[in-house]
């Protein structure tokens, strides 16, 4: 399929580990791919292995990742790429920090809260992450034994404990739709 011109923006989710950040972007590529548009996901697992390697959990080094990845969003949004990233981000300041060099240049930045209860989250998790972090076996654990700070004023809020992928997807999609920024 041909790609159509577009103009770039960044979708950026936003969550606690677990909460759907990289299932919901993994199915919006796929969307947007299908229907022409020139797409990149930066997933903060894949950016933490080749962008950000060698940092660690810090404050600081979390920071800094942040703001790595929204560089590189910036950049490839700025040359009509629709940009969608998933990572923890637990920090509002380093958001804050991203959006505002967004629309320093103009770029749309599109804040997706992907919210989950922490019971949820639990009972959910594969791997026993949450359980071994509450259990005091896995130190500087988001949400559990660092703090996570939600955004106050996210664009979208998709409450992935209650709602499927593909209910988030539309809500997001519909959002984008009557934003302007996808046909």
């Amino acid at each position: 399929m041909q790609e159509r011109a577009h103009r770039g923006f960044t979708l950026w989710f936003t969550g606690l580990s677990g909460a759907g950040k990289s299932t919901l972007s993994s199915r919006l590529y796929a969307l947007f791919r299908e229907r022409g548009y020139h797409t990149e996901l930066l997933d903060g697992d894949e950016v933490r292995t080749h962008l950000s390697k060698g940092l660690g959990f810090s404050k600081e080094d979390r920071d800094i990742n942040i703001d790595r990845i929204g560089y590189v969003a910036r950049l490839l949004a700025r040359n009509g790429v629709l940009v969608l990233t998933a990572a923890i981000s637990p920090y509002r300041d380093a958001r804050d920090a991203v959006r505002d060099a967004h629309e320093k240049d103009s770029i749309p930045f599109i804040e997706v809260y992907a919210e989950a209860a922490l019971d949820a989250l639990a009972e959910r998790d594969v791997k026993g992450l949450y359980k071994r972090a509450l259990a005091g076996e896995i130190p500087h654990f988001t949400g559990v034994s660092d703090p996570y700070e939600p955004p106050t004023h996210p664009e979208l809020t998709v409450r992935t404990d209650r709602d499927s992928v593909d209910q988030s997807a539309d809500q997001i999609l519909t959002y984008l739709q009557r934003q302007g920024l996808i046909g």
